[in-house]
């Protein structure tokens, strides 16, 4: 059984829901799962200033937060947050920052990796972003999985770097599902050749 774990940063709601189907489907094929949301690093006052934010933030507080044990623990990993700047959110960065001891003794490296992201328009930083997680997955020592076009379906997302979702209030369509479907799909398969 491989073992998976999901750490994503969301604001508002999106990355919560891409975390959320690719456990599902990690779930449904038998994977053990941890889904695990970064750390809230914004003032509180910042974060009550804007209701959707608190809204979410108050939604999700039963979600436990990331450790460093919950990579050091996997097989696979999957790292999501929305764009900041063409960059990773400062919430997921934090996490990322706490991983130097768990780096230094090479409980990072030979894992699978790979990662999701999501923006408010259509040219708003993704592939950046994604480039930016896979770029840290590679000082790790991991084993970069990306989605690539190795389905047809990732002709309809466009982006062979991970998933990327522009944010709209339908919430998740079907080419977004399918696109999560395929990398959590993907990551499964290599780490179970791997570690066979």
């Amino acid at each position: 059984m491989t073992k998976l774990t999901i750490v994503y940063y969301s604001t508002y709601g999106t990355a919560h829901a891409m975390a959320s189907r690719l456990a599902e489907t990690a779930e449904k094929q038998g994977a053990e799962v941890r889904l695990r949301r970064a750390r809230e690093t914004a003032p509180d006052d910042v974060v009550q200033g804007q209701e959707a934010w608190a809204a979410h933030l108050e939604a999700t507080k039963d979600i436990e937060v990331a450790t460093p044990d919950d990579l050091e623990w996997a097989d696979a990993v999957i790292m999501g947050s929305g764009t900041r700047y063409g960059h990773v959110t400062s919430q997921l960065q934090s996490f990322i920052d706490t991983l130097g001891p768990l780096w230094q003794k090479g409980g990072l490296a030979d894992k699978v990796y790979a990662a999701f992201t999501s923006s408010s328009t259509k040219h708003g930083g993704q592939e950046t972003t994604l480039l930016a997680m896979i770029t840290t997955f590679a000082h790790f020592g991991g084993i970069i999985v990306p989605p690539g076009y190795t389905d047809a379906l990732k002709f309809d997302d466009g982006n062979p770097y991970g998933v990327g979702k522009v944010v709209d209030d339908g919430g998740l369509n079907e080419t977004d599902t399918n696109a999560l479907d395929h990398l959590v799909t993907r990551v499964l398969s290599i780490a179970g050749r791997l570690g066979s």
